[in-house]
């Protein structure tokens, strides 16, 4: 089912609002943004509603604000689409990213895979804030536990703590040199992202408007036209070499070559008669 859902499919034609509708009232949320969703849960607890119990829900995190930790959803949902036998490629990397687009696409599809298995009914038995409570409380659990775990070796064993502390004292200054390369490593990552945030903005300015000449030059009108279907040698072209504007400038010469001895005969022939 998964991949007979293709881009021209209706599901992708589903707006905005209508998504966030579909998932405030399934998961009894509140999304104003589809990029809230972008952290994973929602998709998650999606197909935890849709297949009751096959979703861990107690690894699900829906208060993940960084990039790790909605990767750790995405996890258990690609998890879940291997265990379904989903033939589902997550793009996971530019889902956490909470670009809209991205995000909106990925819903679209969840919608029309959840409705194609429920038929678009809810699940009157299923309680969304139950099970996200379920899952918060088990994470919290597991929390505790490895904090008293911790407590009690370090009550049973003060003499490690004490090496730990001593060799943690010994290696401050090493600390403040490493801190310092990381913030300087993570100025050059931030600042390359900006980078490639404006090179995509750039891109997808200059593709659309090729695509605006493109579909320009297909009007029926001008589909026909010696301009257009040089235009379009240019366009379709392979490689990126120059041969390409020389390919379609020497149309054009030919075009006009051919045209000019026409007019001169049809102006003659109006001359005779």
């Amino acid at each position: 089912m998964a991949s007979s859902i293709g881009i021209m499919d209706s599901a992708y034609f589903v707006g905005r609002n209508e998504i966030l509708n579909w998932i405030n009232n399934r998961l009894q949320l509140n999304l104003t943004r589809i990029e809230e969703a972008a952290s994973g849960a929602v998709q998650c607890q999606m197909m935890d509603m849709t297949y009751p119990g096959v979703v861990p829900m107690h690894k699900v995190n829906f208060d993940a604000k960084t990039e790790y930790d909605m990767i750790q959803n995405y996890k258990v949902l690609q998890d879940v689409f291997n265990k379904l036998k989903i033939e589902k490629h997550i793009e996971v990397g530019r889902l956490v990213k909470g670009r809209p687009l991205d995000n909106l696409e990925f819903l679209q599809w969840l919608k029309r895979y959840c409705d194609s298995i429920n038929g678009g009914i809810m699940n009157e038995n299923y309680n969304p804030v139950e099970r996200r409570g379920k899952g918060a409380k088990d994470r919290n659990v597991k929390t505790l536990k490895s904090a008293k775990s911790l407590q009690t070796n370090t009550m049973n064993h003060p003499s490690s703590g004490d090496s730990f502390r001593s060799k943690q004292s010994r290696s401050s200054g090493g600390a403040d040199g490493a801190s310092a390369e990381i913030q300087a490593l993570s100025k050059q990552v931030s600042d390359l992202k900006l980078s490639v945030d404006h090179l995509e903005k750039e891109r997808d300015f200059y593709f659309a408007k090729l695509r605006d000449i493109e579909i320009l030059c297909q009007a029926t009108e001008l589909e026909n036209d010696p301009m257009s279907l040089a235009i379009k040698k240019i366009l379709y072209a392979a490689d990126a070499k120059g041969s390409a504007l020389d390919e379609a400038q020497e149309y054009l010469n030919e075009v006009i070559n051919n045209v000019e001895p026409e007019e001169e005969a049809d102006a003659e022939a109006e001359t005779e008669a």
